[in-house]
């Protein structure tokens, strides 16, 4: 054979797909966020770099328990840092090599996962918190606290999920790819209309430039070729720029980022000096605690918070029991 047909069948050859590669297309089929997928890609380099670059074809059932236990004893990782990395694997050995069978049975040493307390603001608290926050950061605080939403759900809100004429909020594909509604407090009507007025108005402005492309999920963009261009659709609380997706490789604008949310939220607590750890998230546990004082039904604040056990929102109950300023001390009847 001439040495031209043979680089010619070389030049046309497929190429091999890298791991990496696989794992991204078969995530983005099955519809996983982004944030997931990062996630799920770098347990899965750590794994391969901990059997010293071994391809997880030619690694077993041990080699995943090995890479799982020595996260729990020597790395001393969460538990749930540790279900995270394994849920990455099962990802990794059903769907994208097709070996189930190599993590059918894993008897790994496991993280032992710690009883802990959310940490709840007082009433008062969440006053003198939001006293240090004005403008979109403080909206952004009061729609938290007053739907109990997740900071992720917060960020990719969509201006159809505000529901001003039944008082709700929708929340669509929440943790476990689950809907729900929840409350959308009446005295934030003014304030959300006046910034939805102004998100609008960027909104019109990347329309009339060809700047306006907002993402969507696949199946809805499939559906409705049009609507990343509809107002309904468009986030309620944007990004200042438009930035380049890193999976389409298009210019959106996209959501807030999560962090601005995160530094929002700790530099507010932090100004009013409040000695708790708070968080976002901190704004969801006292969204649930208070909804429970106040007598509210708790299959109803398991509804709108979107657990899927009530046992999960019960553990608010126990956060109330903590209220020891009704019970004296024996050094106090001294």
């Amino acid at each position: 054979m001439s040495y031209s047909r043979t680089r010619a069948r070389e030049k046309y050859k497929p190429k091999a797909v890298k791991l990496v590669d696989q794992i991204r297309e078969v995530m983005r089929f099955h519809h996983y966020a982004y944030r997931t997928e990062q996630t799920y890609v770098d347990w899965i380099i750590r794994f391969v770099k901990f059997h010293d670059t071994t391809h997880p074809r030619e690694l077993g059932q041990p080699a995943v328990e090995k890479f799982l236990s020595h996260l729990a004893q020597v790395d001393h990782v969460a538990a749930s840092t540790q279900n995270q990395a394994f849920n990455a694997l099962l990802f990794l050995y059903r769907h994208v090599l097709d070996l189930p069978e190599r993590v059918e049975r894993i008897a790994a040493v496991r993280s032992k996962k710690p009883k802990k307390m959310p940490t709840v603001l007082t009433r008062d608290e969440v006053k003198t918190l939001f006293a240090e926050l004005e403008g979109i950061p403080l909206l952004i605080a009061k729609v938290m606290y007053g739907g109990g939403l997740r900071v992720s759900e917060l960020v990719r809100l969509r201006v159809e999920a505000l529901d001003f004429g039944n008082g709700g909020i929708v929340v669509r594909d929440g943790k476990g790819k689950k809907d729900r509604t929840t409350v959308l407090p009446q005295s934030l009507y003014p304030a959300l209309k006046a910034h939805l007025e102004r998100v609008r108005a960027v909104f019109e402005k990347d329309l009339a430039e060809g700047k306006c492309n907002t993402y969507l999920p696949e199946a809805l963009g499939r559906k409705y070729p049009a609507a990343h261009k509809q107002w309904i659709w468009q986030y309620v609380f944007p990004a200042d720029a438009l930035a380049k997706d890193p999976r389409s490789g298009e210019w959106r604008r996209h959501h807030l980022h999560v962090n601005s949310v995160q530094k929002y939220i700790h530099d507010a607590a932090r100004k009013a000096g409040i000695a708790k750890r708070v968080s976002p998230h901190t704004l969801r546990h006292s969204f649930a605690t208070h909804m429970l004082q106040a007598g509210k039904d708790i299959r109803r604040v398991q509804g709108f918070l979107g657990h899927s056990d009530v046992r999960t929102t019960m553990i608010y109950t126990h956060v109330m029991e903590q209220n020891l300023k009704e019970i004296s001390s024996p050094l106090d009847d001294l």
